[in-house]
């Protein structure tokens, strides 16, 4: 399960640290981009392969969405190993070499280089593979760590941005209801016009039948309000703990289904021009929810 905050977390983020011992050094590097589901990548050394198992059961433990490329440098320290000659070895292959110059006395003898390329005489002092295995662990959850924050930091940046244009979507409402009862009052004056200049007869029902039909054409009470309620369910999500992506992509498919209706159902032009502004808030705010864990 993913690491529950109730801070939003973005899936771009980047965090490197290092670590240096006797034996050597490490360094981790872990990138992460927006992608639906988690998908990481790993780029280890051959003699800490074994590692990665771990390493993606931390990543699937603390995040649930982004492409994560984890990325382990070792380079063991330089001059650090000590080389010791093995005596007994040497003495051993030294006795071997008199019986084959007593049998073969024409024999050419090794060198001193090549004596000691011989197994078993030359002893290095082996690496402590377990240490760097263990050091290797523990950086790469300091590094998961600080990646996480990172994500947050720029979830923090996403979210001011999305609740600044969930503030336009409230203003644009609110615009909207105030011109309703001018738009209708207008529509109807241009009815009545129209009628007189045809100088049709002027039927007051069949009058007020029009008149209820136009009203009921321009009513955008509905939308006008399921957008404030989608508007206050991002407000609640942004809220939550945990992933919510998703369920704020989804809410951005509703927010602009609504705005098309309004746009569809505008009959004056200020009404068109808070659809259009409607529709570009909610695109921005679709765009930047696409990074959002």
């Amino acid at each position: 399960m993913a690491e529950q905050s109730t801070r939003v977390h973005s899936m771009t983020a980047f965090a490197r640290q290092t670590r240096e011992a006797e034996w050597g050094s490490l360094q981790l590097e872990l990138r992460s981009v927006n992608q639906r589901y988690l998908e990481p990548h790993f780029r280890l050394p051959e003699t800490l392969r074994d590692l990665e198992p771990a390493f993606r059961e931390a990543l699937r433990t603390r995040l649930a969405r982004g492409k994560v490329e984890c990325s382990l440098r070792f380079e063991p320290a330089s001059g650090g190993e000590t080389l010791t000659v093995n005596h007994a070895r040497l003495t051993a292959l030294a006795a071997a070499l008199g019986e084959v110059r007593q049998t073969l006395p024409q024999a050419p003898l090794p060198d001193a280089l090549a004596l000691l390329d011989h197994p078993g005489v030359l002893e290095g002092e082996a690496l402590d593979l377990d240490a760097v295995k263990a050091e290797a662990a523990a950086l790469f959850q300091a590094t998961l760590g600080e990646l996480i924050e990172a994500r947050a930091r720029e979830g923090d940046k996403l979210a001011a941005l999305i609740r600044s244009r969930l503030t336009g979507i409230r203003e644009q409402v609110a615009e909207v209801r105030r011109l309703m009862p001018l738009i209708l009052e207008r529509q109807r004056n241009q009815l009545l016009e129209r009628l007189e200049t045809v100088k049709a007869e002027l039927d007051p029902q069949r009058l007020e039948a029009e008149l209820v039909l136009l009203a009921q054409k321009a009513d955008v009470d509905e939308e006008l309000d399921r957008l404030e309620t989608h508007v206050t369910e991002v407000e609640r999500q942004l809220g939550q703990k945990g992933p919510m992506g998703r369920r704020l992509d989804f809410l951005m498919q509703e927010l602009n289904r609504e705005a098309n209706t309004l746009s569809s159902k505008s009959v004056v032009a200020n009404t068109t021009r808070c659809a259009v502004e409607l529709k570009v808030l909610i695109e921005q705010m679709r765009e930047q929810i696409q990074n959002i864990e």
